[in-house]
């Protein structure tokens, strides 16, 4: 199973109404970086950490679950 994890983000981060500006003040990065983020089918596990924790969500467990 492919698993393109920009989507995803982008897909929660507009799902919780909430915007590219406040995402990259969370994780301590330029905005245009999140729309980088968004294209990326592959992350950093420390960036992704940060996104988790930003956004009270676990991305980790979607890769998890695609081992089963």
């Amino acid at each position: 199973m492919q698993i393109h994890i920009g989507n995803l983000i982008r897909k929660e981060l507009r799902k919780q109404g909430k915007t590219n500006q406040w995402l990259a003040v969370q994780i301590h990065v330029h905005p245009r970086t999140i729309n980088k983020i968004f294209l990326k089918d592959v992350i950093d596990t420390h960036q992704l950490a940060l996104i988790c924790k930003a956004l009270n969500t676990d991305f980790f467990k979607v890769f998890s679950e695609s081992l089963h």
